[in-house]
């Protein structure tokens, strides 16, 4: 089981949580199927009115795609075999509000599902960074996602630093990235008290007013996003010096927290 989907019919409202804790809810290509087939089911479901998404455990929201996957890419150089460009609800034509329960780590690929929730609530102790440029790889569908939910500066400096830092939930709330700070306990309470509101109001408005909502920075979006597999193809190191980087890592090795 990568995904467990629990439906309240009385008040409207999914969970969806990530539920691969033993692997920090890390995304492999059965989790990447089984998230796009989730979106398209709520898409017809009418009992469904909004949508919480967050992660098993308390120690990862979701980590990225899982170290183990291997993913046969073309030898063209004009095309990159991306299993996460369709995780999450927009790419799917999802249009019914999703707010994502952030309960811990949520880093690289984890922004491609947060990219496209509506709003973030956040525990008390949940980071976000971006591992990439570390490891020979380039930030470009996670960075453009995050430059579209925070200011500029503050999406570069996550994008760049790799794993010598991470943003803590109390500076993400700061800077508008995330819209609620939770206690642990607290935070799935939370997140479904604003879906049970969202889910009782007309669902017509609702969507049309996501749509809109949408509609305002998605031209720019999908141009940069159109952008990003070349710009994948042309900087990645080879898989086998991004592994030798990736074993590199010392083992405890010290990050900052800001």
């Amino acid at each position: 089981m990568t995904l467990t989907v629990e439906r309240d019919k009385a008040t409207g409202v999914a969970v969806l949580t990530l539920d691969r804790e033993a692997r920090h809810n890390a995304v492999d290509l059965a989790t990447a199927a089984d998230l796009a087939a989730a979106w398209r089911e709520f898409r017809y479901d009418d009992t469904v009115r909004a949508v919480v998404l967050t992660g098993a455990g308390t120690a990862a929201f979701c980590t990225g795609i899982d170290r183990g996957v291997e993913v046969p890419q073309p030898a063209s150089p004009y095309s990159v075999d991306d299993p996460l460009v369709s995780i999450g609800p927009k790419a799917n034509d999802l249009w019914k509000p999703v707010i994502a329960a952030v309960n811990g780590m949520a880093c690289g690929g984890a922004f491609y599902l947060l990219g496209e929730s509506e709003f973030l609530l956040a525990s008390e102790t949940a980071t976000f960074f971006d591992p990439h440029t570390g490891y020979g790889m380039v930030s470009a569908y996670e960075a453009v996602y995050m430059a579209q939910r925070m200011p500029f500066g503050e999406a570069a400096r996550m994008s760049l630093m790799g794993t010598s830092e991470r943003l803590s939930a109390r500076r993400a709330y700061e800077i508008g990235l995330v819209s609620e700070l939770c206690e642990p306990a607290g935070l799935l309470p939370a997140a479904l008290r604003a879906a049970e509101t969202l889910a009782g109001f007309p669902t017509e408005a609702v969507q049309g007013t996501v749509r809109a909502l949408w509609s305002a920075k998605q031209a720019a979006l999908q141009q940069a996003l159109a952008l990003a597999p070349h710009l994948v193809a042309l900087g990645n190191l080879a898989p086998e010096r991004q592994a030798e980087l990736f074993a590199a890592r010392r083992p405890g090795r010290e990050f900052r927290l800001r």
